[in-house]
């Protein structure tokens, strides 16, 4: 459980260096990004090494309907992030919601919950929650003014022209 929670410090740390002490990193110029880069990898090795040599404490066991709600939870997830990445104009649900990356975090994070009932998986996607909900709360007092980004149209695709269609 040590390399477990040294993995959780360590990310939520990397993470937060910008945000608490914005000048120390802006000291560090480019190779500060390569810095904080190493710094979250390490942290998700331990966190993965920590989590599998963990032992399997038992705190509540999830009832066997919550597996299609965490498959659910998962695939609106990956949707939130995802949609994210679309260059310019957001794709939805991007555009109406401020940080969707840190949103479908949150949801992988819950829906890991709701099926993992061991101290365990407790300590590691409950720490990972509870990052992820401050770490929206110190941009949105950083950034407090943010106005969404207009939803475009969606381009037309081209049609395949083949002798074969």
């Amino acid at each position: 459980m040590t390399l477990l929670i040294l993995g959780l410090i360590l990310w939520i740390a990397a993470h937060y260096f910008k945000r608490l002490a914005p000048d120390a990193r802006a000291r560090l110029g480019d190779p500060g990004k390569g810095i904080i880069a190493v710094l979250i990898v390490a942290s998700v090795v331990l966190m993965v090494l920590g989590y599998r040599a963990a032992d399997f404490i038992p705190v509540w066991t999830p009832p066997p309907w919550f597996t299609g709600l965490n498959n659910l939870l998962m695939i609106a997830a990956l949707w939130i992030y995802g949609s994210s990445a679309a260059k310019g104009a957001k794709a939805w649900p991007a555009y109406k919601t401020r940080h969707p990356q840190l949103l479908g975090f949150k949801l992988w994070a819950i829906a890991h919950l709701l099926v993992n009932g061991d101290l365990a998986a407790i300590v590691l996607f409950g720490g990972l929650l509870a990052w992820a909900v401050a770490q929206v709360i110190l941009i949105n007092r950083a950034e407090p003014d943010w106005t969404p980004p207009a939803p475009q149209a969606a381009r037309p695709t081209s049609v395949l022209r083949s002798s074969r269609w």
